[in-house]
């Protein structure tokens, strides 16, 4: 049986001396400070990211669904408390019975 080699056996760690690295010669990112806080990494499915070939096209229907929510939000309200006021016992039964 072979005995293991000296220099595994000696660190605590079994990386390789052309891994290590040296933090003393490290730098601050130059780039890093105009990204800060304004990217998001989001994991999508697989069958979502085959329909959307870009993170911009990804983007605009996530727009478009944020202003369509506000919209209807705005105007659900709106509407519903409108056409309860004016609606008789009998239309405000009908009404939501549809819903």
């Amino acid at each position: 049986m072979r005995k293991p080699s000296r220099a595994l056996s000696e660190g605590s760690d079994d990386l390789r001396p052309e891994y290590r690295f040296d933090y003393s010669k490290a730098r601050p990112n130059p780039y890093a400070a105009p990204l800060k806080g304004k990217a998001v990494a989001v994991v999508l499915d697989a069958e979502v990211a085959a329909a959307f070939p870009t993170s911009q096209s990804v983007n605009a229907a996530l727009r478009a669904v944020i202003v369509e929510r506000r919209s209807e939000r705005r105007l659900g309200a709106r509407r519903s408390n409108n056409r309860m006021q004016r609606m008789s016992g009998a239309a405000r039964k009908r009404s939501a019975a549809r819903r």
